[in-house]
């Protein structure tokens, strides 16, 4: 009995081998595999030279709090005057004690810098450069009546998906827009292209291209007739076909992930010599890519067995699935109409691994949204706060998973989502594939 066995599964592994390796020399050897492969490599590396820009141009600090003004022309700037308990709005009133700062020190002269508190629901800022501190009264000093002085509370509710930001008065007032600017900057690539660029665009072409005539062709060339003449299922023929599919394609996804991950780690803005936090989330956006190219090459493929022209409804389905992607992306993940799609999944996978590889994205943003309390008046004479360097395009490409479980928990509940559907899209194409007559 056992000897059968192995006979057997070794005739299955021959046939699978067999037909995944023939399927894998047939696209080594179409020009359409190598320009679809290049095109991508070359589109995405240009986004990368944008990346590789920002992240090497020096953005302009700016006073969010005017305390390198010196309002009353004493010499003395604001904040030098405040620090040392001297009226800054009296040119009578100054700190001839000490020599007078150069203005550009009291800009960017209160960063943010905030600790985790509790159970990682609260953090706390401090006053840097202690105009806060030199208030005069206690209720001056907490404004936000939290029974601690000078301080910054941010709080997230994880039940709501909110964040809420209360000071007290002059603290974090002055952030330094390089220093913040250029770790949005590079998350938000990260996410934009990894969304957008990987998970989408180079999910949906590498299967739009390179799957959807994996039977078609076979059958409009006639040479299905030399596989359907071996002692083979049409169900193992199209699954087999798929596995040569994903040795091609998959590699080639984690390649372009790897590279991009190692080049924004080694570049990106930080203290250590590389991000290894990045590492999480660009293997996050390969494995969405790997699965939804899965599912999207499954459908592709069905469409390609029940027409010959199955490429028109491949793109009809291309078109759903870009609106959903709108919608995955931009909805921060509140849009339940995502679940309806392959993309929306892959979405979720993505943001899990950011909450889980980034834990503090939220509170960067509403930090950045914050502006660090520097706000102008709009024409209804309301103040606006005024967003710090890309807080608003991380805001945009930032989302969350929202299936009401832990992080780690969507990430394997969206993996077997995708798995479901490719398995499902695998049994309609292969109940297609039977009944189908080959000319």
């Amino acid at each position: 009995m056992s000897n059968r066995m192995d006979t057997i599964w070794s005739k299955l592994d021959r046939k699978s081998t067999a037909i995944a390796e023939f399927t894998m020399r047939q696209y080594r050897t179409r020009i359409s595999t190598w320009v679809v492969m290049i095109a991508s490599t070359l589109a995405l590396f240009l986004m990368l030279l944008f990346y590789i820009e920002a992240m090497n141009t020096e953005i302009e600090a700016i006073d969010n709090d005017g305390d390198s003004f010196d309002s009353d022309g004493d010499g003395y700037p604001d904040g030098q005057e405040r620090l040392e308990g001297t009226n800054p709005d009296s040119d009578a009133s100054f700190p001839d004690w000490v020599e007078p700062d150069p203005p550009e020190k009291w800009i960017n002269e209160d960063d943010i810098n905030w600790d985790v508190l509790g159970e990682g629901e609260n953090y706390v800022g401090e006053d840097d450069d202690g105009d806060c501190t030199n208030l005069d009264t206690s209720s001056q000093r907490d404004s936000n009546d939290n029974d601690m002085e000078c301080d910054i509370i941010v709080t997230v509710d994880s039940l709501n998906s909110s964040i809420t930001v209360d000071a007290d008065s002059n603290v974090d007032e002055d952030p330094d827009e390089e220093k913040y600017g250029k770790e949005a900057g590079h998350r938000s690539f990260i996410l934009g292209i990894g969304k957008f660029g990987i998970v989408y665009l180079l999910g949906i072409f590498l299967p739009l291209f390179l799957a959807t005539g994996l039977i078609r062709e076979e059958m409009s060339e006639g040479t299905i007739h030399y596989m359907l003449a071996k002692p083979i299922a049409r169900g193992e023929l199209l699954l087999y076909r798929m596995l040569g599919y994903i040795g091609i394609t998959w590699p080639f996804i984690i390649s372009i992930c790897v590279i991009l991950c190692l080049i924004t780690g080694f570049t990106g803005p930080g203290d250590g010599f590389f991000r290894w936090s990045d590492i999480g989330v660009w293997m996050s956006i390969a494995w969405a890519t790997m699965l939804v190219s899965l599912v999207y090459g499954t459908i592709f493929c069905g469409f390609g067995i029940i027409w010959k022209n199955g490429v028109i409804l491949a793109i009809i389905f291309a078109a759903w699935e870009l609106g959903m992607a709108f919608v995955a992306i931009f909805s921060g993940g509140d849009s339940s109409i995502r679940y309806m799609s392959v993309i929306g999944w892959g979405m979720i996978i993505v943001d899990a691994g950011v909450a889980i590889s980034w834990p503090d994205n939220w509170q960067l943003i509403e930090i950045g949204l914050w502006g660090g309390g520097h706000g102008e008046e709009n024409w209804l004479g309301e103040i606006a706060y005024v967003a710090l360097p890309a807080a608003e395009p991380l805001a945009g490409f930032s989302g969350s998973p929202n299936l009401g479980v832990s992080n780690w928990l969507s990430f394997l509940i969206s993996t077997l989502v995708l798995v479901f559907q490719g398995a499902m899209s695998w049994f309609i194409g292969q109940s297609i594939f039977k009944g189908k007559e080959v000319d």
